[in-house]
């Protein structure tokens, strides 16, 4: 029932972010253009922190190296599988957007904007969680920066092996693991200096949520709120994001039996709400700013109820 509680808190407090970028919007101080800028922001400076941050929390052990290699192994086959079904079921009809953005909704989670910190909130004697999130991030951003990219965009020039490896998760990652494996902290602890900079990755990091609950919030501030609600696509892509795959990934999770802490963590990570990054992905690329928004906005709206609810099950 803690879980529950703390699942439920974090949630609201995460939808409580967006309110300021809504107002911004509407009372004109931020106009609607600037919104793809936030999302750089978001991508190209908040999101590496992060991955400084996580990795810089985690002692590094030979076994929890295995269990990563494990974690984005098993994550990685999982979503490759959910694309690729919904992308055969909805071939027929991506020549319209909406359904492009689905195929990619009803997977990608939330993984690292909001999985850190309740990670974080449900595990709080744990210093290793975070870091599995970062492997969910990795595998999520090479499928972002390449795959999800040329679905979306319907261009095939993101399928590349230099989107691979020149993006900001494996740079941000290859720069981590080498502290990582060494076990060097970028912290007080090692000088006056290192602990400003620590510091100052850990608050660019912790920046994530509420950013991209804002630039959520400003998105919202831009459509019809009434188009959040009114469209079967934008239900069905929740389902099966946070109720259907989640459970899912636990039944496989189950049958492998895996280490109790990562199948704890990729559960829980796997029910987050759809991914607020689709939404910065259709910003950057230019195309289904609009229903990207509709499905992260009701994603994260339901899943003040169905996170918790989740949460019970670990």
């Amino acid at each position: 029932m803690q879980e529950f509680k703390t699942t439920l808190i974090m949630v609201g407090i995460m939808l409580a972010y967006a309110v300021p970028g809504f107002i911004l919007i509407k009372t004109k101080l931020v106009k609607s253009d600037s919104i793809s800028s936030f999302s750089k922001l978001l991508m190209f400076v908040c999101q590496p922190a992060l991955t400084l941050y996580s990795f810089n929390k985690a002692d590094f052990t030979k076994q929890l190296g295995i269990n990563l290699l494990i974690f984005l192994a098993i994550i990685t086959v999982a979503q490759l599988i959910f694309i690729g079904v919904f992308y055969l079921i909805f071939r027929k009809k991506m020549e319209q957007v909406k359904y492009r953005i689905t195929t990619v909704a009803t997977t990608l989670s939330n993984c690292s904007f909001l999985g850190v910190p309740l990670l974080e909130a449900i595990f709080p004697d744990s210093s290793n969680v975070a870091v599995y999130s970062m492997m969910y991030f990795l595998s999520m951003s090479l499928l972002g920066w390449t795959l999800v990219s040329a679905i979306i965009t319907r261009d095939k020039k993101y399928i590349s092996i230099k989107k691979i490896l020149i993006n900001p998760a494996t740079i941000s990652i290859a720069v981590s693991l080498p502290f990582f494996f060494t076990g060097f902290k970028i912290g007080a602890q090692n000088g006056q200096l290192l602990g400003q900079i620590g510091n100052m990755i850990d608050i660019l990091g912790k920046m994530t949520t509420p950013l991209c609950m804002l630039v959520l919030g400003m998105r919202l501030a831009t459509i019809k709120i009434k188009s959040v609600f009114d469209n079967w696509i934008q239900y069905f892509a929740v389902a099966i994001n946070q109720i259907v795959f989640p459970l899912c990934v636990l039944g496989l999770l189950t049958l492998l039996k895996v280490d109790t802490e990562l199948r704890s963590c990729m559960f829980i990570m796997c029910a987050c709400p759809v991914a607020a990054v689709i939404q910065n992905y259709a910003e950057i690329l230019g195309e289904g700013q609009g229903a990207a928004a509709n499905m992260v906005l009701l994603g994260t709206m339901s899943s003040i109820v169905t996170l918790p609810l989740m949460a019970l099950l670990i």
